[in-house]
C-alpha cells in the first residue's frame, strides 16, 4: 500500500517535472524570435542550446527500458526536448554571421552523434544487466546534466563584467532553476542518485542565476536606455549634418548660377 502510494507520488512529481521541462525547453523561444525578427545572434551564446541537446540525447537512453526500467516519463520530455532544440540550433546556424562559430556548432554537433553511437553499442554490447547500463550511462547523465546547468557560466561572467543581464534571458534561469527543483524532489521517491545529485547542483546553479538578475537588473535598463539615448543623439547629428551640407550646396549652385550672369 505504501509502496503504490509512493509511485502515485512520485509519477505526479514526474508530470509535473514534464511540464516545468518543457517550460525550460521552450523559455528561450522569445529569444530566438527576436534573432529571427533581427537576422542576428548578436551576442548570445549557442553553447546552453549545444549542452542541453547532448544532455537529452544521454537522458532518453538512460530511460529506455532495457536500461532504466519504468523510466517512461524521463524519455518523453528528453524526447521532446531533443526536438525542440534541434530547431533552436538550426535557427541560431542559420543566423549566425560568424563563420567560425557555425563550424564550431557543427563540429560539435557531430562528436555528439558519434559519442552516442559509441556510448549505446558499448553499453548494449558489453553489459547485459540493467543494473550495470543504469550505473554506467547514469553516470554519463550525471555528467552532461550539470555541464547543461553550467552552461550559462560564461553568460553570467559576462553579466558579471559588463553589469548588464540583456544576454541572460529571465525565464530560461527561471525555468532551470523550478526544473533542478521538482526533478531533485522525484529523484528522492525512491532515492535515484543519477538524477538527484546533477539536478541538487542544478538549483544552486539556477539560484545564482536568479540572483544575478536581481542585482543588475536595475543597472541593465539604465545601460540600454543610455544606450537608446546615444543612438537617438546620433541621429540628430546625423540628419543635422545632412540639412547643413543640402543648404551648402544650394548656396554653392546659386553663387555658380550668380558667376555665370
Amino acid at each position: 500500500m505504501v509502496s503504490a502510494q509512493m509511485n502515485l507520488i512520485r509519477n505526479c512529481v514526474g508530470l509535473i517535472g514534464n511540464f516545468i521541462a518543457l517550460c525550460l525547453f521552450l523559455s528561450p523561444t522569445p529569444t530566438f524570435i527576436s534573432i529571427v525578427k533581427k537576422k542576428s545572434v548578436e551576442q548570445y551564446s549557442p553553447i546552453p542550446y549545444l549542452a542541453t541537446l547532448i544532455n537529452c540525447l544521454v537522458w532518453v537512453l538512460y530511460g529506455l527500458p532495457m536500461v532504466h526500467p519504468k523510466s517512461t516519463l524521463v524519455v518523453t520530455i528528453n524526447g521532446t526536448g531533443i526536438l525542440i532544440e534541434v530547431v533552436f540550433i538550426t535557427i541560431f546556424f542559420v543566423y549566425c554571421r560568424v563563420p567560425k562559430q557555425r563550424l564550431v556548432i557543427a563540429i560539435v554537433i557531430t562528436i555528439q552523434a558519434i559519442f552516442m553511437g559509441v556510448l549505446s553499442l558499448l553499453v548494449f554490447t558489453l553489459q547485459h544487466t540493467t543494473t550495470k547500463r543504469t550505473m554506467s550511462v547514469g553516470l554519463v547523465c550525471c555528467v552532461f546534466n550539470v555541464m547543461m546547468y553550467a552552461s550559462p557560466l560564461s553568460v553570467m561572467k559576462m553579466v558579471i563584467k559588463t553589469k548588464s543581464v540583456e544576454f541572460m534571458p529571465f525565464w530560461l534561469s527561471l525555468a532551470g532553476f523550478l526544473n533542478a527543483g521538482v526533478w531533485t524532489i522525484y529523484a528522492v521517491i525512491p532515492f535515484d542518485p543519477y538524477i538527484a545529485v546533477p539536478n541538487g547542483i542544478g538549483c544552486v546553479f539556477g539560484l545564482a542565476q536568479l540572483i544575478l538578475y536581481g542585482a543588475y537588473y536595475k543597472s541593465t535598463k539604465r545601460i540600454m536606455a543610455e544606450r537608446k539615448q546615444q543612438s537617438g543623439s546620433i541621429g540628430v547629428v546625423a540628419l543635422s549634418r545632412a540639412v547643413a551640407n543640402t543648404e551648402a550646396e544650394k548656396i554653392e549652385n546659386l553663387n555658380q548660377q550668380r558667376n555665370e550672369v
